[in-house]
Formats: C-alpha cells, sequence, structure tokens
C-alpha cells in the first residue's frame, strides 16, 4: 500500500477467491484435472468389474467418483492420497496418486505426514505392478524372473511417485519464499511510508523552529534598535528649538542607531541567504561599532556598550558585575546580551524615565542576570512604542535551550523584574 492507501502501480489487484481456489483459472484447472481422472478411473472400473463379478454401471460409477475426488486436492489433499492409495488394488487412481502426492508436497501439512502417504503410495504402486506384470508374463516360477520383474515393479513405482512429490516440495519451497518475498517487500513498504510520514512531520517541525527562531533573532536586532531610534526622535522633537546642539546630537544618535540596525540586519540576512553562517562583511563606518571578530553574535564585553546607548537617551543606568569574569560559550553570552536588551528595550516602551539596575554574577556553577527597574517617571514623555509581547517569550525560549531558568514580574514598589540563570558551560577561563 502506499501513503494514499491504493495498490503500488506496479502490483495488480488481487482476484475474487473462489471458495479455496484463489484464483478462477485454479478451479478450472482442478476441474479438468478431476474430470481426467475420473474417465480414467471409469475406463478401468470396467477391466477391475470384469476381473471381479461386479456390475459394470456399479463399477464404473464408484471409479467416476473416486475420480471426481481430486477436485477437492488443495482444501483436503491427505484425503484425496489415502483413496488413491486405497483403489490402486482395483488398478485404477494412477492419476490421483500422481497428482496428490504433488499437492501434498507442495502443503503445509507435516513432512512426516508427506512422507508417511508417499511410502504408502510407494508399496502400494509396488504391490500392484508387481502382480500385473507377472500376471501378464509368462513366468514358470523362474527366480530370475521373479527378481526381474520386480526391479522393474520397484523403478516403475518409485519413478511415478518420486518425481512429482520432488517437483511438489520444489513448488511448496518456492511459494514460501514468494510469500516471505512478498511480505517482507509489504512490511519495507509500510516502514518507508511511516519513514516518509516522519520525515515529513520532522520536517514540518523544523521549518515551524526555524520560522520561531527567525522571527525571535529579528526581534532582538530590531526591537531595542528601533525602540532607541524612536526614543531619541522623540526627544529630538522635544528640544529641536530650545536647544539646537542637543538636537543635533540626538540627531546624529538616530543615525548611528539606523546604521546599527541595518548592520545586523544585513549580517541576519547574509546568513539567511548563504545558509551556511557565512556573511560578506559589512562596508566599515566610523559611526558605526564593531561587529565580533568571530562574527558569532554579541558578547558580555559589549554590555557597557548596549548599556551606553540607553544611557545616552537618556535613561539612568547602574552596571554591577560580581565575581571573576569568565568566558563562556557563544550561546551562553549571546543569550545574556539579549536578555539584558530584551528588559532595557521594555523599560523604554514601559517605563520611560525609570532608573534601572543591571547585575551580572558569575558563580562556580552558573552565570545570572537580573534586570531590575522602578516604577516610570511621570515626568517623561511616553514615547508611545507598541508592543506584541513576544519579546519576553522569546528569550524564555532561548534560556531554556541551554537549560536554564528565566522568571520576570512587578516589583511591590511599581517596578518589574527580569532574571536569567545559565548553566556554566565554560569554554575558555579569562586568566
Amino acid at each position: 500500500m502506499t501513503t494514499t492507501g491504493a495498490e503500488p502501480a506496479g502490483r495488480a489487484a488481487s482476484p475474487p477467491r473462489l471458495w479455496w481456489w484463489e484464483r478462477p483459472r485454479s478451479f478450472v484447472f482442478d476441474v479438468i484435472l478431476a474430470l481426467l481422472s475420473a474417465v480414467e478411473c471409469a475406463m478401468l472400473g470396467v477391466d477391475f468389474a470384469g476381473q471381479t463379478g461386479l456390475p459394470v454401471p456399479l463399477a464404473v460409477l464408484m471409479g467416476f467418483l473416486a475420480g471426481g475426488l481430486l477436485l477437492f486436492r488443495r482444501r483436503w489433499p491427505i484425503p484425496v492420497v489415502l483413496v488413491a492409495v486405497a483403489i490402486m488394488p482395483a488398478n485404477m487412481g494412477y492419476l490421483m496418486v500422481v497428482v496428490g502426492l504433488y499437492t501434498l508436497a507442495a502443503s503445509e501439512i507435516p513432512r512426516r505426514i508427506t512422507g508417511l502417504l508417499a511410502c504408502m503410495a510407494v508399496v502400494g504402486m509396488f504391490v500392484v505392478l508387481l502382480v500385473h506384470l507377472h500376471n501378464l508374463g509368462d513366468s514358470d516360477g523362474d527366480q530370475q524372473a521373479l527378481w526381474i520383474v520386480a526391479l522393474i515393479a520397484g523403478l516403475m513405482a518409485v519413478g511415478m511417485t518420486a518425481p512429482p512429490l520432488l517437483l511438489g516440495l520444489y513448488a511448496g519451497a518456492r511459494h514460501r519464499l514468494v510469500e516471505s518475498l512478498r511480505e517482507r517487500a509489504d512490511g519495507l513498504e509500510r516502514e518507508l511510508s511511516l519513514l516518509a510520514d516522519r520525515a515529513e512531520e520532522r520536517a514540518e517541525w523544523a521549518r515551524n523552529e526555524e520560522r520561531t527562531r527567525i522571527a525571535r533573532e529579528m526581534h532582538d536586532v530590531v526591537a531595542h534598535r528601533v525602540s532607541l531610534m524612536v526614543v531619541h526622535a522623540a526627544a529630538l522633537e522635544a528640544v529641536a528649538a530650545k536647544d539646537p546642539e542637543k538636537a543635533v546630537r540626538n540627531a546624529a544618535l538616530v543615525g548611528d542607531m539606523g546604521r546599527q540596525a541595518l548592520t545586523e540586519l544585513r549580517e541576519m540576512l547574509g546568513v539567511l541567504r548563504t545558509g551556511d553562517g557565512t556573511t560578506r562583511p559589512p562596508a566599515p563606518r566610523a559611526a558605526v561599532p564593531k561587529a565580533p571578530a568571530n562574527g558569532d553574535g554579541p558578547c558580555l564585553d559589549e554590555l557597557d556598550a548596549l548599556i551606553g546607548e540607553s544611557q545616552r537617551a537618556g535613561m539612568t543606568v547602574e552596571l554591577n558585575v560580581d565575581g571573576e569574569r569568565v568566558t563562556y560559550e557563544r550561546e551562553v553570552e549571546q543569550t545574556v546580551y539579549r536578555v539584558v536588551q530584551e528588559a532595557l528595550t521594555n523599560v523604554h516602551k514601559h517605563a520611560p524615565g525609570a532608573k534601572v539596575q543591571v547585575r551580572l554574577a558569575h558563580r562556580v556553577s552558573e552565570v545570572a542576570v537580573l534586570v531590575l527597574n522602578g516604577p516610570a517617571d511621570g515626568v517623561a514623555a511616553d514615547a508611545g512604542l507598541p508592543s506584541g509581547g513576544n519579546g519576553l517569550v522569546g528569550m524564555k525560549e532561548r534560556v531554556s535551550a541551554l537549560g536554564g531558568g528565566c522568571v520576570w514580574g512587578a516589583t511591590d514598589e511599581g517596578g518589574f523584574r527580569v532574571s536569567a540563570v545559565l548553566p556554566d558551560r565554560r569554554a575558555v577561563v579569562a586568566g
């Protein structure tokens, strides 16, 4: 069966069964064999009637009915062979013996039963042929002539029973082999179908995961930069007429933020195009901070620059680092950076003017980060930044993927708290 439930193109549909015959042509073949056997037994029944004195019609009818039992050879091969052996003394049933032994050997009947019935057929045919050949000859009791007759009868008995028996054994073994191969092929086809379904499910899951990852990366890259640009633009609008110098500085910051956002987007789109993680280095700009040398994204060393951007936007941010500086794996450092970035972006959106504390702790077996902000300053103007609620979800996905934990929630003072703890997947200890 294929994945659609239809039969394979190379395999024809099975014809309807007729009782115990798998195909109509098998039924026709058995009918022809039964008729031939019945006619043979009926004709030989005439000689048997003359030898025993039975009425000829009765002997013919008995021979016809006995030979017709060959029609049931596929269903009941043992009774057919037994009847054939039983009517041998009447010098009839030779076709029944040959066909019956073939069917018996080709069937699933235990070999010990097949061997026993074959021996009975050989002995019975030998005795019948021996008597018949002895009666045909002018034997005068010569011992040498009797041995010759016995040898001829034995050879004829073996010659009539051994070939169909061996051919039946071969046909049965071949049929069982074909059935085994067909079942194995069907099993392999079902397994291939299941593997194809699972591969399709895995591919769909991978596509969904990749879409989620790309959406998370795009959010991390764009949201923070654009939020700062909006904040600076609002400040630029407020001080444009009062303080032209400050307006110029804010305009320059907005330009820097835009160029940084474009640079990061260009790097990410380059990764998506090549598919191998290699990107074309962006054109150097004096006002744009350089990306990490390895091109693997932000690291802990860039936290100062990240916090400086928020400070230039008017936010009061304090950074505290506990413990000895350690170099972690790239994913760990990038995740810590993104947690701080997302937390600062949310402060810009929802708590303008609030004071923020960023605490980074290098512990024995983990690295922890905490971003805590107070309530919004009522004096600061709200930049009106939209929020889709995806940043915190993506942040938790990042942390959970590395085996860490991430929580957030409001504080009693009216602020907000974001904390994350990641395992110490240390690459190199800074010495």
